[in-house]
């Protein structure tokens, strides 16, 4: 399959899926836990900090849906390359 390391689902998961959505045949478990998340403000997606000031990340679905795979891949990229 073309792309297959860009895609997975994972329909057996006990939270699947972990967010809403439309279309669960093209919802992507890749990213189970968003590789952005580290990055606060800067991660680009749809998020909101609670009253105790914690990150949460439920209204954002970016890392669940494919055709982002290749911008969170970038942007892992670019935040490796400040670090160095």
């Amino acid at each position: 399959m073309k792309n297959s390391h860009k895609f997975f689902g994972n329909r057996e998961c006990r939270y699947f899926p972990c967010h809403e959505t439309k279309n669960k045949n093209s919802f992507n478990c890749i990213f189970c836990f968003c590789p952005l998340y580290f990055l606060g403000e800067g991660c680009g997606g749809n998020f909101e900090y609670g009253k105790s000031g914690v990150k949460s990340c439920a209204g954002c679905d970016l890392p669940h849906t494919p055709k982002y795979y290749s911008a969170i891949i970038s942007k892992l990229k670019e935040a490796g390359n400040k670090k160095e």
